[in-house]
């Protein structure tokens, strides 16, 4: 496996930009200087992420999510012992 992160990423499986092996291995998502736990999906070239609004969800049962533009850092998470 390669240690390189995708420009764009999505936890939501009937996406695209879907990669079960790399969200197994642990990503996290540096947004303006700040670590966030929420995201749902980010573009690291378009400078963007999605997170979810609170336990919202839409009529099809998936969460209400915002766009928040800023610096978007990807990294895996150190594997914990």
């Amino acid at each position: 496996m390669t240690d390189t992160l995708p420009d764009r990423l999505s936890t939501n499986p009937k996406s695209p930009h879907y990669d079960e092996a790399l969200l197994q291995r642990g990503i996290g998502i540096r947004f303006d200087g700040q670590e966030k736990t929420n995201v749902e999906e980010y573009c690291v070239s378009e400078g963007w992420i999605r997170v979810a609004v609170g336990k919202t969800v839409d009529r099809k049962g998936n969460p209400l999510t915002i766009k928040l533009k800023g610096t978007v850092e990807p990294f895996f998470e150190a594997k914990k012992s």
